[in-house]
């Protein structure tokens, strides 16, 4: 058999804490940044957990 993959995509994309959780960036942080106010794009800089219901769909496309 072969072996099974993880989805490259994912993998850039998300990281499993130390606890088990998977942590994502947030959106609207890079495009467009001068018309963003600095306290905005600060807070976007900041890794959110990923909601629970998806959590388990994310685990198992990185899971290598």
């Amino acid at each position: 058999m072969p072996k099974m993959k993880s989805r490259r995509s994912a993998v850039k994309r998300f990281k499993v804490t130390g606890t088990g959780k998977v942590r994502r960036r947030q959106s609207c942080g890079k495009h467009l940044a001068t018309c963003k106010t600095t306290k905005r794009k600060r807070q976007l800089r900041k890794e959110l957990p990923v909601h629970e219901t998806d959590a388990a769909r994310v685990r198992k496309m990185i899971a290598s």
